[in-house]
Parts: structure tokens; sequence; C-alpha cells
């Protein structure tokens, strides 16, 4: 009888000879209109860094502002052109239309840009495929057209930052009547237009996406890879792609009445509206309207950032402590339990819309009831690694670290959620602070140790620790050194938005605490250039990966090095038990592939408690000793 260690053994020395044999594609069609799901993924991936480097720089521009008010900014003259006015005495400053653009900008780019096409766009086109057995996605066609909109899109929205009158300026939230009055400001003229067009595309790119992924998890599924063994990291995606594909479309109809409105004459969302003394002819709308649609996205947005970054935790968590994750369908419901609710909570961000208090004590409650599965997940992420055999890889660090931001800023929004609580400080730094730990952080955090997880399977090589150990503790504290302060001056009153606010005497008291947000928000965003560093070095001339580098029991590590497409030169492995036989009783290693039948363990290593009925344990282990055809 075959044993789990010469299965691995075997299986590694495979990888070292396999082979596909597929007909040769043009550099074209085979790195840039490719149709394998490894390749997009690396494309989204790419695109993702290159538009966290540009809302990174953005942010620490309006940081400057924000911290040093008085600063002369004429050494950005050359760089932002008309957007810093120079005084007769040579000193510059940032005009405040610009400020609120690149507000409007940092928030579009971080919240769509990267942590939805960067991070979902990633790894769900990477690992879903490889992780439940497929050869590729279910329509490697859409997938291409799912990059290719996402890319047009980001096209547009790069050039609107180039336009004379400067890119969108109403906030990402783009709340009309300021986003839907070209006059209002330089911010709401055709810089609105183009935003509101590549947002279309982007929610067209989005919708490609999330259909090809729920489509392949039912129903490309090898042999065995029931729904009870499907790896958490699969569960997460499936679950942000439902997410994506029943609210997004809301916010397409948004923006297309926004369009309406701004160009075509109609009244969707304008009523009564008064300009330098000068009635509108709208009548009728109501901005509220907006709102409501906007946030039935923008509520089921928050998760499908944070959704896809706590699967990739799951599998690293399970993986570097050594032992099954604690609770693997407490995790499954949980995240389903966020699903449902992400979509009956989306009034809680418009209390201060002046809605009904009954109404507002409804969402209240609703919202503090989606705490209960967030908790869950805390909880159990706690617990896997309480007692384990943990090994501290980068990866590890930073999944640790989203479990951290996960928690301080969960714990932030139970008061927010308090619709009275809410209303004191929903326009004060309080609610920064808040989205940005639990939502930003967190989730750039999942993204990054993903990318430290999967960079053996991705590029065939191994990333320096050393470098990413750096990258993370620098990173960790930065972050934490930026935004815990603010949850001080928030409930201080400090209020978010302002351009200026020296001119308080009020706010004067933080202008030492805003300084040093500032130069922990360089020093965190510095430490980014190691991360980018260490990617691209390790790429080239990185330690070349071996098969399995962490041990680990999910079916994209039993592919080859370099997978073709098509990902296994045979046929696809056979799934005997679910993703997380770690460290059993009685098996001669800690880890145990998925792809391992129960035969290959010694008999008393057969778990009870594993999700397998004892006459298809029986059925398995006829078919494998004596190989009887299906």
């Amino acid at each position: 009888m075959a044993t789990v260690a010469e299965h691995i053994e075997t299986q590694d020395h495979a990888h070292g000879h396999g082979h596909e044999e597929h007909h040769e594609q043009s550099f074209i069609r085979k790195y840039i209109f490719s149709e394998d799901h490894k390749v997009i993924a690396k494309q989204y991936l790419f695109s993702g860094i290159i538009w966290a480097v540009i809302g990174g720089l953005m942010s620490l521009v309006f940081r400057l502002q924000l911290g040093f008010p008085e600063m002369d900014m004429a050494w950005l003259k050359p760089v932002l052109g008309q957007w810093v006015s120079l005084a007769p005495d040579g000193t510059g400053k940032l005009d405040p239309n610009f400020y609120l653009a690149l507000v409007t900008m940092h928030g579009t780019i971080m919240v769509f840009f990267v942590l939805t096409a960067g991070l979902s766009g990633t790894f769900s086109n990477f690992l879903i495929p490889l992780q439940v057995g497929a050869r590729d996605m279910a329509s490697g066609f859409m997938n291409m057209l799912s990059y290719w909109f996402f890319f047009i899109s980001s096209v547009i929205m790069f050039w609107s930052i180039f336009l004379e009158t400067g890119p969108a300026g109403g906030g990402w939230v783009i709340y009309p009547p300021l986003s839907a009055l070209g006059e209002a400001n330089p911010g709401s003229q055709s810089g609105m237009t183009l935003w509101l067009v590549a947002m279309a595309l982007f929610i067209v790119s989005s919708l490609l996406g999330g259909i090809n992924y729920v489509t392949t998890v039912i129903n490309l599924r090898t042999k065995g890879m029931s729904f009870d063994r499907l790896p958490l990291t699969i569960w997460a995606f499936t679950f942000t792609a439902i997410l994506g594909i029943l609210s997004f479309p809301v916010l397409l109809s948004a923006a297309l009445l926004l369009i309406f409105d701004r160009s075509f004459g109609t009244s969707f969302y304008l009523s009564d509206i008064y300009i330098n003394g000068h009635a509108l002819p709208n009548q009728g709308g109501s901005p509220i309207l907006f709102q409501h649609l906007f946030w039935f996205l923008g509520h089921p947005e928050v998760y499908i950032v944070i959704l896809p970054a706590l699967g990739l935790t799951s599998e690293i968590i399970a993986t570097n402590s050594r032992k099954p994750i604690f609770g693997y369908k407490a995790m499954i419901f949980s995240m389903a339990g966020i699903m449902f609710l992400a979509f009956i909570v989306w009034a809680h961000h418009m209390f201060m819309t002046g809605m009904n208090p009954f109404l507002g004590s409804v969402f209240m409650l609703l919202t503090l009831i989606i705490a209960v599965p967030s908790a869950v997940k805390a909880f159990n992420y706690i617990t896997t690694l309480w007692r384990g055999n943990i090994i501290f890889t980068p990866a590890m660090m930073f999944a640790i670290g989203l479990v951290s931001f996960f928690v301080s800023g969960g714990l932030t929004g139970i008061i927010l959620g308090n619709s009275s609580l809410d209303i004191q400080l929903h326009d004060t730094y309080f609610v920064v602070a808040h989205f940005h730990l639990v939502m930003g952080a967190a989730a750039i955090f999942g993204m990054i140790g993903g990318v430290y997880h999967w960079f053996p399977k991705m590029f065939g090589r191994m990333m320096n620790d050393t470098l990413g150990y750096l990258h993370f503790w620098l990173t960790f504290i930065g972050v934490y050194l930026v935004f815990f302060p603010m949850h001080y001056i928030g409930i201080a009153g400090f209020p978010r938005r302002y351009y200026q606010w020296s001119g308080f005497e009020t706010f004067n008291t933080f202008a030492d605490l805003n300084a040093f947000m500032t130069i922990a928000a360089i020093l965190a965003f510095a430490a980014q250039i190691i991360f980018i560093y260490n990617f691209i070095y390790s790429i080239f001339w990185g330690k070349k990966a071996p098969a399995n580098p962490w041990r680990s029991n999910t079916l994209e590590w039993t592919t080859p090095i370099n997978p073709g497409h098509g990902n296994w030169p045979g046929e696809i492995p056979t799934v005997y038990r679910w993703p997380y036989d770690y460290s059993k009783p009685g098996s001669e290693s800690d880890f145990i592939p998925q792809n391992i039948p129960f035969s290959a363990t010694p008999e008393s290593n057969l778990p009870e408690e594993n999700e397998m009925i004892s006459e298809e344990k029986e059925i398995e282990k006829i078919e494998f000793n004596h190989n009887i055809p299906d």
C-alpha cells in the first residue's frame, strides 16, 4: 500500500518532468490577449499594483496639505502644474478644487481599481481553476474581455487626471447635485463625465468576471471536489462574485441616470436648484434617490473588497498554523450571512439624510447583526492560531495583520452602526479611521499576503523573506500610526473633507498630531518600495521555488512548477478529502494533499470526523487499490 510520503515524492518527481504539448502562440496571443486564466490574473495583478502606486501618491499629496497646511507647495509645481498656484513671493498653494479631486480619485482608485479589480481579479482568476481542478475558466474569451474592459476603463480614468478642468471632484461617492451640475465646480465638468464612463466600463468588466467565476465553481469542479471539500478561498470568491453580480448593476443604473441629468436635461436627482441666484428648470428629482442606489452597491462593495482577502487569509493561516481551520462550516455560513446581510444594511450610510427615526433603528439593528458573522470569522482565525505550530512566513505575518485590522476596525463599526452616535461622528475623522482599517488596510494586507503566498506558483520563484519581514513591520506600524490617532481627533470633532482647518482655533490643537500622521503616511508608503523591489527582483532573479514550498494541501500545488495552459499535463487529479488535513494523528507527514486517497494513509488515520459517509470511503479504497474503472 502506497503511503502519503511516497505519493508526495512521486508527485514532486512528476512536476520536474511534466510538460504539455500545445501549438505555439504568438507573443500577443499568449501574453496580451490571452485566454489563460493565469496570465489574465497576472495582468490584473500588475495593473492593480500600478494603480495602488498612483492612488498612494495622491493620498500623500493631500496628506501633505492636511499635515502642513501652511507649507510652500511650489516644489510640486513641475508635477501638478496649474493645480499649484504661485503667489507673488514665489510660494505655492495647492488648489482647493484639486484637493477635492485628489480625494475623489484616491477613493475611486483604491476601492474599485485596486481592491476590487486588483484583489479579486487577480486571485479569483488565478486560484479558482487551480483549486477546483479545472483546465481554465468556463469561458476564456469572456475572461479576456473582462480584463480588457477593465483596462479601457483604467485608461479613461487615468486620462481624466490630465484634463484642463481636472479629474472628477465630487468625492468618491459623487453625490448630486455637485456631480450632476457641470457649473458647480471644475471637478464636475469633463472629469466627472469620464469618471462615469470609466465606471460603466468597469462594471461591465466586473459582471463578466463574476459570471465566469460562479459558473466555473459550479460546473467545472474535478471528480470528488464536492462543495464541502472546497477551500475557503473558493467559497469567498464565489460569495464575492454573487455580491458583484447582484449589486453592480444598481450602481450602473445610478451612473446612467446621472449621465442623463448631466447631459440630457432630465431631473432624476435634481429639483429646486439655484446657481448664482438663477433657478434651474429641474423639478421633481431627489438627490437622496442617488444615495439609495449608490449605497445599495456601496455597502456590498465593502464585502466585495474584504471577502476575498478573508478567503486568502483562511488558507494562509491554516497552512502556516499546521492545523485544520477551526469551524470550516461556521466560516462558510458566516460568509453566507455576511453576503445576505450586506444587501439590507445600505441605509446606515444615510443616517444624516433625515430619514425617519424608526427606519433608522431598523438599519441600525441590521448593522449590529452583521457584526455577528464577522466576529465568527475573527474568532475562528484566532482559534486556528491558538496552540498551532506556527510558521511565521511573510504571508502569515500579513494574514495576522489583517486579523488585527479587522478586529480593531470592526469594533469602531459597532460604534458607527448606532445611529445616534453616527450622527455625531459621521463627518469626522473617526469614520475615515474606521473604514481605512477595516476595509482598506485589512484588504490590502490580505492582497499582499496572497502575493507572498502564491508568488512561487505564479512565477516559479521565491520572494526574499527578509525584505518581506521588513515590509510587514514598517507597513503594519505605519498604518496604525496613521489611522489610530484619527479616532481620537474624530471623537474630538475634527471634520473630514476640509481642505484647510488652520483657520479654526479649535482645530489648531491637533496641528502636531496631523503632522505626525502625515509623516507616518510617508514612511508607510516608502515601505511599499521595498515590496515593489522584492516583487520585481524575485520575478527574474529570485530563488527557484520547489513544487510545494509551503507543504499545502490544495490542488494548485499538484500542478507543474510552471503550469502551461490547461494546468495539468495529464489527467486532472481526483479529490478524496477536504483541504485542511494538517497534523493528523497517525500520519507520517503533517499535511495530506486533497488528491491523496484514504488508502494511502495508515488505517488508524481514517478520521471519523471527515465529512464523507463511510460507504463513499469504502468505494474510494476499492477503486484505488484494484483500479476499478468508473
